[in-house]
């Protein structure tokens, strides 16, 4: 059976009936007759090959095979359902939200800005991360809802987008309490020689770091750069040498008390921006995570 032979009038039917568990319910819902039902439900089987109802009594008990259909078919439908929903300028079931977010980003930034999507038992999260291009390409595509980054992105006619500064947050110096407690050190003053990790080169933060601390003529010894924030949030617990980053990504050993803060720069600063196409549809969640942050626009 090839795809453009599926029937998917006769699948609406099955899956219909399949939630209902009664075919007398399904047709009432449908308008028609239970006959008619029951003859659109026998040629989908036919099609297919396989039983997908089996009887016990007056009860239609779905096979092993009606099972897989149904998951298959709740897909189907049910994003046929929220398609119509955002055409209609409301949510119909679940909301989808597709979330983007460059490879560079802390994790824990990402997760606290979508908390209120994690409570709402409507939304569906997708989430990716990438690089910067790549996860514009798919925004601009309308395969992504939004795409969080920690840069902005330069003016372009072609490639209409906005974006809206999140927030900001300053640098610090971190290390493993069991070295570093009660000590403090000035950025970048202090930090000639020693034991360093650091964002990767193509963190936003990087080039920042270097012009300090070459302005201040200083060389930390470089142990580590790492574009991964969930990796340098390792690399910063295990490894006993120093971390330059924002405390968000290491906000729970630092709670913990494993991680200790031992410098912070008001001259290094990590902005967060989310980026969106001018949509004629609005998604109802996104709108809310997105309110009440100030708005740059890019045209």
């Amino acid at each position: 059976m090839q795809l453009n032979q599926l029937n998917f009038h006769h699948l609406f039917y099955f899956w219909r009936v399949a939630k209902l568990g009664h075919l007398t319910r399904a047709a009432e819902e449908l308008h028609t007759s239970q006959s008619a039902v029951s003859a659109q439900i026998r040629q989908l089987e036919e099609r297919m090959g396989e039983s997908l109802f089996a009887r016990e009594g007056r009860r239609l008990i779905l096979t092993d095979t009606g099972q897989l259909v149904l998951a298959y078919a709740d897909n189907i439908f049910g994003l046929g359902q929220e398609m119509l929903g955002r055409l209609q300028g409301r949510s119909a079931g679940v909301t989808r939200l597709r979330v983007g977010s460059v490879a560079t980003m802390s994790r824990n930034y990402q997760e606290n800005w979508i908390r209120p999507a994690l409570t709402d038992p409507a939304v569906v999260l997708t989430l990716e991360s990438g690089l910067l291009e790549g996860l514009l390409a798919r925004l601009v595509q309308h395969q992504l809802d939004v795409v969080l980054a920690n840069e902005t992105v330069p003016a372009d006619p072609d490639r209409p987008l906005h974006c809206q500064f999140l927030g900001s947050q300053s640098i610090s110096l971190v290390g493993p309490a069991s070295k570093w407690a009660s000590q403090s050190l000035r950025i970048p003053e202090d930090l000639d020689g020693v034991d360093i990790a650091l964002p990767g080169p193509r963190h936003a933060l990087r080039a920042q770091f270097d012009a300090l601390c070459a302005t201040a003529g200083v060389s930390p010894r470089l142990r580590a750069e790492v574009d991964d924030m969930a990796m340098l949030r390792l690399i910063a617990r295990d490894s006993g040498w120093l971390a330059v980053l924002p405390e968000v990504v290491v906000q729970d050993e630092l709670r913990t008390g494993l991680l200790v803060v031992v410098g912070h720069s008001t001259a290094l600063q990590e902005r967060f921006y989310a980026i969106t196409t001018p949509r004629r549809h609005r998604i109802e969640v996104l709108e809310q995570l997105l309110t009440g942050t100030p708005e740059q626009g890019i045209s």
